[in-house]
């Protein structure tokens, strides 16, 4: 077999996604053949080489599984929470692989999540974050007026959590239900942290519930703290988004 990137081979091992494999190898927590390895252009052959990550031998690709699950409200999107709140992985059961979360819904949101063991894919999902639609039904304490409105689907300047001010991108708003807190469906191209609250607040209007959907080609058609395996087309058609 021909060499591959470290960071690629732990990846599909399913030992962590690619980023955190780079920051493994950095680390000084991979070895090759006895040397340890932290250079992250190195490459390794992984049916011939002995490649270890924190002193445990690698063996090779697992099983890929991918998830769709209906993340419950009141749990975080993490392998684990030093708040030891519950986690999405408390979830999960006879999975067949060990799996993580890509990307994330903060703890008061909920709704579409994907989770695999595919470090590759789930690089190249974050990566994609910019270009995949994902839909979300928000609930908004008060009417937002039409001009707040208009701001939303033309991008407008929001905080981010380092301090900074970011644009967003332009979003698709839509009027799902009129009532003194009203529900819309919003589209969005990217996935800031707390973006959708941030982009109401700044419009002066408190989000009270967020559900995510859609995502890519994928809807949400499972219960809460349900999840299903994609089918390989669902898998094939994610993939070729990534592109």
């Amino acid at each position: 077999m021909a060499t591959e990137r470290l960071q690629k081979i732990i990846a599909a091992a399913g030992i962590a996604s690619r980023r955190k494999a780079e920051a493994l190898i950095t680390g000084g927590l991979v070895s090759v053949n006895g040397q340890i390895v932290s250079e992250l252009g190195s490459k390794a052959d992984p049916e011939h080489d002995h490649i270890r990550v924190n002193g445990k031998l690698l063996h090779g690709p697992e099983r890929h599984v991918y998830l769709l699950m209906n993340k419950p409200k009141g749990y975080v999107t993490t392998l684990s929470d030093p708040e030891h709140r519950p986690t999405v992985m408390d979830l999960l059961h006879r999975v067949g692989g060990r799996v993580y979360p890509v990307g994330r819904l903060d703890y008061a949101s909920e709704g579409l999540l994907l989770l695999t063991n595919d470090g590759d894919f789930a690089h190249r999902m974050m990566k994609a974050a910019s270009h995949v639609p994902k839909t979300y039904m928000v609930k908004v304490a008060g009417t937002p007026s039409a001009e707040g409105l208009a701001r939303l689907r033309e991008g407008l300047s929001i905080a981010t959590d380092r301090g900074r001010r970011v644009r967003t991108a332009p979003a698709k708003i839509r009027v799902i239900r009129e009532s003194a807190n009203p529900w819309y469906e919003v589209t969005l191209t990217e996935g800031r942290n707390r973006q959708i609250r941030r982009m109401f607040e700044e419009i002066g209007h408190h989000v009270e519930k967020i559900k995510r959907v859609r995502y890519g080609p994928l809807q949400l058609d499972v219960h809460p703290g349900e999840f299903r395996k994609l089918t390989a087309e669902e898998v094939a058609r994610m993939k070729s988004l990534a592109r």
